[in-house]
């Protein structure tokens, strides 16, 4: 077992050699903010300035190194992915002056195709196909076997691991014989994690590492649960980066003795709240992946407290498109902001009776009728703002005092999905 594990920290230290050829090492910093909220020193590896904008770079970087290493006639590569892996791998090989193609879903944003075709310039094809990741992996998958292309998984490698881990090795250098007691990585699919948790597993200034999935997509969590891998039938997409229904084989193969309790569940909600607020004080652009580490810390406050603290800030891909999204969710995770359906009765002054209803900082965000031909009642979409959550008990009680109908579907995912 000795004899892996220094096997895996050579091929770890020959990677972060390798890749400074492309950056220097991504900055660690100590965040006055965050450490002040929390009554600890917290400090962020900023992922988010590699030249690529997220850590990705560094396993796709690593996986073509080695491929090439010793090769003959450089062979043809491909990838899958809606975001930062598609980027890092068309920078590496752009790097290497290899062929590559890049398979996204139809559905991916115009801005993350256009970072990947500027990364990979005349390396790079893209290919856009399928609704959906699955099929647009699947569809790679038979192209590289139809063309003997060589395909760059996005976390289900050896390689990749090992150019992920290359942040670990990174921080012990910086930290130059410090230590972290705790340290926070994101999870999606485990690459990052595995690495991680294999180059400090034993090592005696090694952190307490404790993972953050996005709740809508814990698959990690799940399956620690059960003492095998999970494959969850629906996730939510929203922290894309790391929204994984299933962790892969061999990430879990070195995760799979992490307590369940090590990953910290965080709500999409509140990683819109951590994203406007490190936009807002910080001036720090994070994607709703790159957002997990710091928005699992309200839930540690207890255990970060007065400890040395290092979050892994994974990526700032974020597309501004999305902003209005982010705001929504936040405003609903922080119970400022409503849906109902009310029902408001067909007469004369019956709209102004409801109006007065309204306290002096609740706002009208949406009013749309959903039924226009009923003779006595109007079923009304509603949205409601407000400054202060607690402001909504206010409003219910005058709502039931004046004999109104109302259905709050806020968190009514099918309401939602049909109406909002």
């Amino acid at each position: 077992m000795e004899q892996l594990r220094d096997a895996f920290h050579e091929g770890v230290t020959a990677a972060a050699a390798a890749l400074r050829q492309l950056f220097p090492p991504t900055p660690l910093q100590l965040n006055g903010h965050l450490s002040r909220r929390f009554g600890a020193r917290i400090w962020l590896k900023r992922e988010d300035l590699s030249p690529v904008r997220s850590y990705k770079i560094r396993g796709a970087f690593n996986f073509l190194r080695k491929r090439l290493a010793g090769a003959g006639e450089p062979p043809r590569f491909c990838a899958a992915s809606a975001g930062n892996h598609a980027q890092g791998f068309a920078y590496a090989c752009r790097h290497f002056g290899v062929s590559g193609r890049v398979f996204m879903p139809v559905t991916t944003p115009a801005q993350k195709i256009e970072k990947t075709r500027m990364f990979g310039g005349a390396s790079v094809e893209i290919t856009l196909t399928g609704d959906r990741f699955d099929e647009c992996y699947a569809a790679a998958q038979a192209w590289a076997a139809e063309s003997g292309a060589v395909m760059a998984p996005p976390f289900d490698d050896a390689d990749i691991i090992e150019g992920q881990a290359t942040i670990a090795l990174e921080i012990d250098r910086q930290l130059a014989g410090a230590r972290f007691d705790i340290a926070v990585a994101p999870v999606g699919g485990g690459g990052l994690a595995a690495g991680l948790t294999r180059y400090w597993r034993g090592a005696p200034t090694a952190p307490q590492l404790l993972f953050a999935e996005a709740a809508g997509a814990a698959s990690l969590r799940a399956s620690l649960e059960a003492g095998r891998r999970v494959r969850l039938e629906t996730i939510d997409s929203f922290a894309e980066g790391a929204a994984v229904a299933e962790p892969g084989a061999l990430p879990f193969s070195i995760l799979r003795d992490q307590p369940a309790a090590a990953v910290q569940v965080v709500p999409e909600g509140r990683i819109c709240q951590t994203m406007l607020e490190m936009l807002n004080l910080e001036g720090i652009v994070l994607e709703p992946a790159g957002a997990l580490s710091v928005a699992a810390l309200p839930d540690l406050r207890d255990v970060i407290y007065g400890r040395n603290v290092l979050l892994i800030v994974s990526g700032g891909n974020f597309d501004f498109e999305r902003l209005p999204e982010v705001k929504e969710r936040a405003l609903r995770h922080e119970g400022r902001k409503k849906y109902f359906v009310l029902r408001l009765p067909q007469r004369p002054g019956a709209l102004r009776a409801f109006l007065n209803l309204l306290g002096p900082d609740d706002d009208i965000t949406r009013f749309e009728y959903l039924k226009k031909s009923a003779r006595d009642f109007g079923s009304v979409l509603l949205g409601i703002e407000t400054t202060h959550a607690s402001n909504f008990e206010a409003l219910f009680r005058s709502f039931e005092l004046a004999g109104l109908q109302y259905h709050d579907i806020t968190n009514d995912q099918t309401f939602s999905d049909l109406l909002i």
